[in-house]
């Protein structure tokens, strides 16, 4: 007999019952509890024996949210190692110059923030004081990523410490002169402070998480012992609405990264209001970790509220805490008491009478401001449970009061993210606040005063030797430059000597090249494969049993194609990072890989290969945030261009991956024709980010996956390769050459499109008697940046010429560029090309097609080349205008 219409079995139904007895007895026990003591009690009863069930380790599914309280109890806090008299001192100290900073820099109107800091600075000093190891002990120290408008109280614990003077404090945002300070952690703007730039939010949690698992990467390979490395991440409520914050939280849980904590400031705002205005952000931020398998710690409320939940006993505040949106919490935190009795405990009877014994003061203290997030030692005993937990990473849910100490006017207010200053007399309030020895007489210019309790002071000399302790400051950014030895010669000889008659994509040119590399007894070990799941795509299968693709856990199956030479092979000490699907992922991967130079002293040698639309298209904003953190390694956009990929269509179709790359001042941006063209490339990139003077660049590379015959490479033309352009052949070269005083054009081309260039270079020939030169441009990008550079120097009285109008002189006849690219690609130089110029692309929206017929439906085939070669040659009256159209009937365009 089936079940009535609506009802489904439960997954016990399906389950055999041992002892429906005992089931039995259960279940009316909890019958009982609700009968006897009410569905408050039972639903207490079964919450306390889910949690016992999960503490003890019983296979049962989680609780995704436990009551609104904190996870520690005061009865079980650890005892305070601190001073927490002098701490109190230098987080005062630091409060003050923070926003003493950004007050003063907002009379040159640069901004800054300042309420940030004044909520978390509790969450930072008891780390500093106690947690995070610096670079000077032995390891690499733990990686800090501080929230990024946060920045103010970092500043201002650096001046404490002396790393950061005051004329620095004062160009706070004004950068121009020399001596300034970043506006948010950029490790370009300011090296030796800054490791990780965090202020684009999301990418910050997103590179943390792909950071603690590199540094197990390092680990499991045996490259460097990373095991005493901790990753913190500290991070706003707001910040996890993007996408990218939790983007990667089953990753992290997967692979047991509990070397991991993430700090969420919860102090219930974002930039114009509250985070979860008619909802809890804190109960669903816990849920959300939780179910993805997260350590969750809350740390909410302050050592007032101690009282109240001693005072509860029904339960009646915590339920009430439960229900109370955050808008209205933050209503609660400014406003006057009366208004709380009425509004917050007279919403239940129980809480009238819990309230008839509470003082004003005491309500006060506990809305206005008892936080868990501003007491060190609840903050201490968080920190202390994450790194005591192993087996899973941890988040601290610290609730704090955005603004706090800053006076009525800031605290909680809706608008204080926006508020850039105080006035004189709110920071003498904030003064007798902190306790600061700061007279009236330092006021007298009507500007507030830097504070600074003096070198050999108690708390500069507390400060130093809780750092000293904890292995030097904190945060700091150290390289120590290991030059790596070039590879051998051998590993490039194979595309310098060109296929033969064997045709091959250039994709798998380079990917043989690194194959050999990888093969390298001095720098093998540090090559990074990174790809974003479709490794066969790029013929890189062959890279699986050899290399091993990293896991944690090794390889715990036997694989189904276990029986082939290229099977899938798992390896705990793998060299491949095989991240699924997901680009933002193994650009956060290459991104750790690319500067292990600076975090681990490892520099490691990281290529991420990937569709080219979804590189600069997709996670550009992550190639930024590379070149601000410096890193060093090789982008390649595979199946590039808008019509190589047969097929695919819009979404595949990449037309303009080298013109956003043209925007990033430290990419290196190259599309190689040829498999010689790679391999020298490749060697120089080698040379200047890992040889003996290092720069601070990285490199992106197209390359295609249309087979094609590969020539050796011509004499003398290595210059030209990594200058961006070189002669390839010339019309003189053909077995049919035209005659000596036929017309001429150079046709320019980069990448695939050379190949059409060729033979568009033939027909011009055969078909009308046009001498045609065919030049490789490897790199547009190159070429610009060079006659930039030229421009540049020219304001500074010094005469240079631009490389390409060099490689040009004398040549008279006009050009015609062509690239699987816009236009604005190769037009990128035509202002320094003294020839008569024009270009044909790809504009437009890509399309699903044989290749031929979307370069016929682009015209960048050869015959629209021959014809777009005529109209120009036509122009200037070197062929007859009639030419065109008969060209464009003869080849039925």
């Amino acid at each position: 007999m089936s079940d009535p219409v609506g009802k489904l079995p439960s997954e016990l139904d399906q389950l055999p019952d041992r002892d429906t007895e005992e089931t039995a007895e259960w279940a009316a026990s909890l019958d009982a509890v609700a009968k006897a003591a009410g569905t408050r009690r039972a639903e207490y009863l079964l919450r306390r024996t889910l949690q016992h069930a999960e503490a003890a380790g019983l296979a049962l599914p989680k609780l995704l949210e436990t009551d609104y309280v904190n996870t520690i109890p005061t009865s079980a806090e650890p005892e305070f190692p601190g001073d927490m008299e002098m701490e109190a001192k230098i987080t005062a100290w630091n409060r003050w110059n923070a926003a003493a900073m950004v007050t003063r820099g907002s009379k040159y109107g640069v901004g800054g923030h300042i309420a940030t800091f004044a909520s978390a600075a509790w969450l930072y000093e008891t780390g500093f004081q106690h947690f995070f190891r610096g670079k000077e002990a032995d390891g690499s120290g733990d990686q800090l990523y501080i929230q990024g408008h946060a920045s103010p109280g970092i500043y201002a614990r650096a001046f404490l410490d002396g790393r950061v003077s005051e004329q620095q404090l004062d160009n706070f945002r004004q950068e121009s002169g020399g001596n300034g300070l970043p506006s948010y952690p950029h490790p370009r703007r300011l090296p030796w402070l800054w490791e990780f730039p965090t202020v684009s939010m999301g990418l910050g949690p997103l590179s943390a998480i792909y950071q603690a698992r590199f540094n197990r990467y390092l680990q499991n390979r045996n490259i460097k012992d990373t095991s005493n490395s901790h990753v913190w991440a500290f991070l706003g409520d707001g910040e996890m609405d993007e996408p990218e914050s939790t983007a990667a939280l089953a990753l992290a849980s997967r692979e047991r990264l509990d070397n991991l904590t993430f700090v969420i400031n919860c102090n219930l705002q974002r930039l114009d209001g509250p985070v979860r205005a008619n909802f809890r952000v804190v109960q669903e931020l816990e849920a959300q970790f939780r179910g993805a398998g997260w350590n969750v710690i809350k740390s909410l409320w302050g050592s007032a509220w101690d009282e109240l939940f001693r005072l509860d006993t029904t339960g009646a505040l915590v339920r009430r805490l439960r229900e109370v949106p955050d808008a209205q919490f933050q209503t609660y935190a400014t406003r006057d008491v009366a208004y709380i009795r009425q509004h917050f405990f007279g919403a239940d009877a129980e809480l009238v009478q819990l309230a008839a014994v509470l003082t004003d003061a005491k309500i006060a203290e506990c809305f206005h401001s008892s936080r868990g997030g501003h007491e060190p030692r609840k903050v201490y005993a968080a920190y202390k449970a994450a790194l005591e937990h192993k087996g899973a990473p941890t988040v601290i849910l610290a609730q704090t009061v955005k603004g706090y100490t800053l006076g009525a006017g800031f605290e909680s207010k809706n608008a204080n993210h926006q508020m850039k200053k105080l006035t004189i007399d709110e920071f003498k309030d904030m003064r007798d606040l902190l306790g600061l020895p700061i007279p009236d007489s330092a006021f007298a210019d009507g500007q507030v005063p830097y504070g600074h309790p003096g070198a050999d002071s108690p708390e500069v000399r507390y400060l130093n030797e809780r750092r000293a302790a904890l292995g030097g400051p904190a945060p700091a950014r150290k390289v120590h430059h290991v030059a790596l030895p070039a590879p051998a010669e051998r590993s490039f000889a194979p595309l310098l000597k060109g296929s033969g008659k064997q045709e091959m994509a250039t994709t798998m040119a380079f990917v043989r090249l690194v194959k050999d590399l990888m093969r390298d007894k001095e720098t093998g070990k540090r090559w990074v494969p990174i790809v974003p799941d479709e490794a066969r795509t790029f013929g890189m299968e062959s890279l699986f049993p050899s290399a091993g693709i990293y896991s944690p856990l090794g390889q715990t199956y036997e694989p189904v194609d276990r029986d082939q030479l290229m099977y899938y092979k798992e390896a705990k000490d793998g060299q491949i990072l095989n991240e699924g699907i997901t680009e933002a992922g193994a650009m956060a991967d290459f991104i750790a890989a690319c500067t292990s130079y600076a975090t681990h002293g490892e520099p490691m040698i990281p290529f991420y290969i990937f569709y080219s639309m979804f590189g600069w298209q997709r996670t550009a904003d992550q190639m930024w945030q590379l070149a601000d953190q410096l890193g060093k390694g090789f982008i390649v956009g595979a199946t590039a261009g808008r019509t190589t990929l047969t097929g695919e269509g819009l979404q595949h179709a990449d037309g303009h991956s080298h013109l956003i790359a043209s925007t990033n001042p430290a990419s290196l941006n190259y599309d190689p024709a040829f498999a010689y063209e790679i391999a020298v490339i490749v060697k120089d990139g080698l040379r200047r980010m890992y040889g003996e003077k290092p720069e601070d660049v990285f490199y992106y590379l197209t390359v295609y996956n249309e087979p094609k015959v590969q020539p050796a490479m011509p004499e003398g033309v290595e210059e030209g390769i990594l200058r961006g352009l070189y002669r390839f052949n010339t019309a003189a070269s053909l077995e049919s050459a035209p005659a000596a005083d036929a017309p001429k054009i150079q046709l320019m081309a980069s990448g695939t499109a050379i190949h059409w260039a060729l033979e568009a270079q033939q027909l011009l020939a055969a078909d009308w008697n046009v001498a045609a030169d065919v030049w490789s441009a490897t790199s547009w990008g190159e070429l610009r940046r060079d006659a930039l550079e030229c421009d540049e120097a020219l304001l500074r009285g010094e005469m240079r010429t631009p490389y390409v109008t060099r490689a040009l002189e004398g040549v008279t006849s006009p050009v015609l560029a062509v690239s699987d690219w816009m236009r604005q690609v190769p037009d990128q130089i035509s202002q320094w090309v003294e020839q008569d110029w024009t270009s044909l692309g790809t504009d437009g929206f890509g399309l699903s097609d044989t290749r031929e017929g979307a370069r016929r439906h682009f015209g960048v085939d050869a015959p629209s080349i021959v014809v777009a070669a005529l109209a120009q040659l036509a122009r200037r009256g070197e062929v007859p205008a009639s030419a065109i159209k008969e060209a464009r009937e003869r080849y039925g365009l």
